[in-house]
C-alpha cells in the first residue's frame, strides 16, 4: 500500500494512509513517528527513507488505524491505559510509558505529553514547542468523525480534557490531527468542547443510526460528526 508523504515544515512531515496519517518530527540527535498506520506495516522504513536519524516510536492511542507498523518496533511509547486495548490487537513490543507534562527532546526540538482522555482512556496530545503545533491525534477533528461510543469511550472526560486544552491555545497556533482536515485552528477546541457539553445536556439532535454492529446517535455539529451511544 502506498502513501503521500508531504513535508509540513523543515523538520517535520505527515504520511497520509488511505483516512488517516501519523507524522515523522525530526530534532538534531533522533526523529519520532506519532502513530504508524492504519494499511501499511513498513512506517519504520518510510519514515528511515526521510531522515538518516535513529527513529523512535509513539502512539497517541491504541486503536487499530493508529498502530499499523507497531511490529516494526521492540519498544515504543503509548500511555499505559491504552495497553489492555493494544494487548487485544496481538501486536507485539514493550511498551514505554507516557504521562502528563513528560518531555521527549530529539535534541534541540522539546515534545511535551498532554493527556486527554476520553475519545480513549490514554488518548494523548504531543505539543511541539518550538514550532508551536499540537499533534492531537483523534480528539480534535474539523470535517471529520469522532467515535465517541464503545465501552472505552467517555463524554464527560472528553469534555474535560477539551476544556484543559482550551487553557493552553496561547501555547500553539495550528493542530494537526490524525483525520480530516490539517491544519486546523485552535478555536476547534472551544467548538468541539461546546458541541460535546450540548450533547451531554441533551440540547442538540442527534440522529440514530447503526454503525458497524452499533446502535448509536450521530450529532452532526456542522463542523465535525461526534459519533455516540
Amino acid at each position: 500500500m502506498s502513501c503521500d508523504i508531504i513535508q509540513m515544515n523543515e523538520n517535520s512531515w505527515r504520511i497520509e494512509d488511505g483516512g488517516v496519517r501519523f507524522f515523522l518530527l525530526a530534532g538534531t540527535e533522533k526523529a519520532l513517528l506519532i502513530d504508524s498506520g492504519m494499511t501499511i506495516s513498513n512506517a519504520k522504513d518510510i519514515a528511515e527513507s526521510i531522515t538518516p536519524l535513529p527513529v523512535f516510536l509513539l502512539n497517541t492511542h491504541a486503536d487499530r488505524d493508529h498502530i499499523g507498523s507497531n511490529e516494526q518496533f521492540d519498544t515504543f511509547y503509548m500511555h499505559p491505559l491504552e495497553e489492555p486495548v493494544y494487548r487485544r490487537s496481538e501486536k507485539p513490543g514493550t511498551i514505554i510509558p507516557v504521562r502528563e507534562g513528560m518531555i521527549i527532546d530529539l535534541g534541540n526540538r522539546e515534545l511535551e505529553i498532554i493527556e486527554l482522555p476520553g475519545h480513549t482512556p490514554g488518548s494523548i496530545a504531543v505539543l511541539d514547542r518550538s514550532h508551536k503545533v499540537l499533534i492531537s491525534g483523534d480528539p480534535i477533528q474539523k470535517n471529520g468523525h469522532i467515535f465517541m461510543f464503545g465501552s472505552h469511550r467517555d463524554m464527560s472526560s472528553y469534555v474535560q480534557s477539551l476544556a484543559k486544552l482550551e487553557q493552553r491555545i496561547s501555547e500553539f497556533e495550528e493542530i494537526w490531527p490524525s483525520h480530516a482536515d490539517i491544519p486546523v485552528s485552535p478555536e476547534t477546541i472551544r467548538m468541539l468542547r461546546e458541541g460535546a457539553q450540548a450533547i451531554l445536556n441533551g440540547t442538540v439532535q442527534g440522529t440514530p443510526t447503526e454503525f458497524r454492529g452499533n446502535r448509536i446517535v450521530v450529532y452532526d455539529l456542522g463542523f465535525c460528526t461526534i459519533l455516540y451511544e
